[in-house]
């Protein structure tokens, strides 16, 4: 409500310039005070169902909170890195791991995350596999979708080499296309994450079961860059848990499989920093001062 009344006022404001204008005082053109914001999202699933479900929710949010925020993502999660290492945007909803190497350089502060337990990841296999154990993916090729996703990567594999079970990682750039290389029986497992696993296309999901959880840690972050205008993270953090209050708000959160969003602190994902893990190159520029 009081984002609308600001435009009304700014329209208002407007007209009254125009009636007031004379002939040989021309009318400036009007100029759009309202801030606009590229949010990116790390492209675990094609873009066009990224586009589907994460734009409603993005503008809804957005007209909450008195801003524009342009929809984003990359062709694949190495190339979603380079622009995040690069701080090409402005917001960023980005994997556990990524916030902990993004945070440090160009300085992503995390301000909101999904409301839950945590981020697990999952190894699936088809529904008429006979593997029934993990022992069986030894000196098989598994399906993951980049080196550095944190749970559907980094977890399994550092769980399957704890178990001593040795496989040969195959990286097929998102989680969708692991779920679709495993049904169409590429490979005989793959690695994702239950929230993208449940969103999956029905016919590709449907022909999958899981095969191992992982333990939970804390999911993606929501973070900004440090060039965004503190004022305007406090108005999306707000209009981001808000959404949860509403049946429309809560209908926008279903389609991404949310239950809420939360305030968060950088100090959240200290679980992920006790990993040590160092697959990432620390960013050496953009850092700020």
């Amino acid at each position: 409500m009081h984002s609308k009344f600001l435009r009304i006022l700014a329209c208002l404001g407007c007209l009254l310039v125009a009636a007031n204008a004379t002939a040989d005082q021309p009318i400036a053109p009007a100029v759009d005070a309202v801030p606009v914001l590229t949010f990116g999202v790390v492209p675990q699933q094609a873009t066009s169902l990224l586009v589907q479900r994460w734009v409603p929710l993005l503008n809804a949010v957005g007209q909450a909170a008195g801003v524009r925020i342009e929809f984003r993502t990359a062709p694949d999660i190495p190339a979603f890195e380079a622009r995040l290492a690069e701080g090409q945007y402005d917001l960023a909803y980005m994997n556990p791991y990524h916030y902990t190497v993004y945070h440090a350089a160009p300085g992503y502060q995390a301000f909101a995350r999904e409301r839950g337990p945590g981020i697990r990841g999952i190894l699936v296999v088809r529904k008429d596999a006979p593997i029934t154990d993990i022992a069986a993916l030894a000196g098989q090729p598994v399906a993951f979708p980049a080196p550095a996703a944190f749970a559907a990567s980094i977890l399994p594999q550092a769980a399957l080499r704890q178990a001593g079970i040795t496989v040969q990682p195959h990286y097929v750039r998102s989680h969708e296309s692991v779920y679709l290389a495993v049904a169409k029986g590429l490979y005989p497992a793959g690695g994702g994450i239950e929230r993208t696993f449940e969103n999956t296309a029905p016919e590709t999901r449907e022909q999958l079961r899981v095969l191992w959880r992982t333990q939970a840690f804390t999911p993606h972050a929501f973070a900004a860059h440090p060039r965004v205008d503190p004022r305007l993270v406090d108005r999306i953090r707000e209009a981001m848990t808000a959404l949860a209050d509403a049946p429309a708000g809560q209908a926008l959160l279903a389609a991404i499989e949310f239950q809420g969003i939360d305030p968060a602190a950088d100090a959240d994902w200290d679980d992920v920093r006790a990993l040590g893990i160092e697959i990432l190159a620390l960013p050496s520029s953009g850092a700020p001062p």
